[in-house]
């Protein structure tokens, strides 16, 4: 079976940015893993942590339900997810036991510290998917070194990096067709939408969501929604020309 993982660093944030992808591959035969490395646990301002947290936990297993992945339960709390050797032993542990060949996630710039950290962990761990040096926990065997592993970069939150500068995909998916899928997904997060308005003036994060896809399909030049992506260096991952999310979408991805 070939499989897909998406590694994000909040429930909400694979709807967001990486949903339609997922789905689509899910289309095209892939079994689809969903893995926030947060619990969400910051994300009211009316509930505790432990609370938040708990229903976060529920909103984004039923996300993944709607999507039909497996989903994967999160490895520490929001702001929380620093960069070490134990989380990437932690990820590592999960991209192995489910054999990903691709690896979806974060851009290296992005608006915030727990996205830019999700990525470090996410591209390290992948890293090692070969490595029978490299212990995991739990304990997992590595991949065959013939059997390799490409890791891409979705789009930043607002499309911009942390200074506000606009980043451009070296590659469109078109999500148009799966859209409402990942809408619905999306609104499985509805206790989002207090914390959005309040925290980042989002007066509906749906609309958001939305707005971003519309935004990165016109800049393609082809598709109603889209999703952006750029593709990780190959070195030590697989052959120069691996890139097997354009080899299982082929008349989805545009390459500008």
């Amino acid at each position: 079976m070939k499989t897909a993982i998406a590694i994000a660093a909040h429930p909400d944030d694979i709807e967001y940015h990486m949903g339609g992808t997922l789905l689509c591959l899910k289309q095209a035969g892939w079994e689809i893993h969903y893995f926030n490395l947060a619990n969400g646990c910051c994300g009211s301002l009316q509930m505790g942590p432990e609370e938040t947290a708990r229903v976060r936990r529920l909103e984004a297993m039923r996300a993944a339900e709607i999507m039909g992945a497996h989903f994967h339960e999160s490895i520490g709390n929001d702001m929380e997810i620093i960069y070490s050797t134990e989380r990437v032993r932690q990820v590592a542990a999960v991209i192995r036991e489910v054999g990903a060949q691709i690896v979806l996630t974060h851009s290296p710039q992005d608006y915030m510290e727990d996205h830019t950290e999700t990525c470090r962990i996410a591209v390290s761990a992948a890293f090692t998917h070969a490595m029978p040096n490299f212990t995991t926990n739990p304990p997992r065997e590595p991949k065959s070194l013939d059997g390799s592993i490409a890791v891409y970069h979705a789009m930043p939150h607002g499309l911009r990096d942390s200074v506000r500068q606009p980043i451009a995909p070296h590659m469109f998916v078109n999500v148009s067709e799966v859209h409402a899928t990942k809408l619905a997904a999306l609104t499985a997060h509805h206790s989002q939408q207090h914390w959005l308005e309040a925290s980042q003036g989002m007066n509906s994060y749906l609309q958001a969501m939305e707005d971003m896809s519309q935004a990165v399909g016109r800049a393609s030049g082809k598709f109603p929604f889209a999703e952006g992506w750029r593709r990780h260096s190959h070195l030590g991952f697989s052959r120069v020309d691996c890139d097997p999310l354009s080899e299982a979408l082929p008349n989805l991805v545009h390459h500008p």
